[in-house]
């Protein structure tokens, strides 16, 4: 369904994407950030999936900084190489790429970001530092709470699962302390990544009622 794209950012580095575009007219456009797995079949699906919605939807290439093209599977040996990319985040690198993905789709109309794992980080952190969204989800981000002091500029949504072996359910309470204009749920019995299909994380129904409550919220506030 979708296409490679080529993205700059406001200090020129080039970066690569894909891009999904809805059978009509879109409805507005969706920024889908990826796990530390780079933009692969997953992220792509759900790009995918976002478009079937009536969304134009694009996920940058966030580690093209470090190593063009990365993509990556979930065997023990490829999420140890993944991880580095994560030892020392560049945020202020990829927020840059963010905001370039969010100015090559804001022609759309309203635009959405959605992100998974460090990419729920980047959606939340994208909320507080850029311009041009009306709204923002984030999947398991777990260092959203080292910058919960920062304030949203537009609705956010949080999901957290109760088993997540990375994200203590201490540091979602704190995330709700500190931000409670959000809108913060935790799927009982999910792990980390639980939306995941196709995969050992995947937990089905947190991952359906999930997808609902996400789409409902950008029905809400893209308009």
């Amino acid at each position: 369904m979708g296409k490679h794209v080529n993205l700059t950012a406001a200090d020129s580095h080039q970066l690569g994407g894909y891009r999904a575009d809805p059978a009509g007219k879109p409805k507005g456009a969706v920024v889908v950030i990826q796990e530390i797995f780079g933009v692969n079949p997953h992220i792509r699906s759900v790009a995918d999936r976002f478009a079937a919605e009536g969304y134009v939807a694009i996920a940058p290439a966030l580690f093209d900084r470090k190593v063009k093209d990365f993509q990556s599977g979930y065997s023990p040996e490829e999420v140890a190489e993944a991880r580095k990319f994560i030892a020392n985040p560049d945020w202020d690198g990829m927020l840059k790429d963010t905001q370039a993905a969010i100015n090559e789709v804001k022609n759309a109309g309203p635009v959405a970001i959605v992100g998974f794992c460090m990419g729920g980080s980047i959606a939340f952190l994208a909320a507080t530092r850029l311009s041009g969204l009306s709204v923002a989800v984030g999947y398991y981000g777990g260092a959203v709470v080292k910058f919960a002091d920062e304030k949203p500029k537009v609705p956010v949504m949080l999901h957290f699962g109760s088993n997540d072996q990375g994200i203590p359910l201490s540091d979602v309470e704190t995330i709700k302390q500190k931000r409670p204009e959000m809108e913060v749920h935790v799927y009982e019995g999910a792990g980390h990544a639980f939306n995941r299909d196709g995969n050992q994380a995947y937990h089905e129904a947190s991952a359906k009622t999930a997808w609902k409550r996400t789409l409902d919220f950008l029905g809400k506030h893209m308009k």
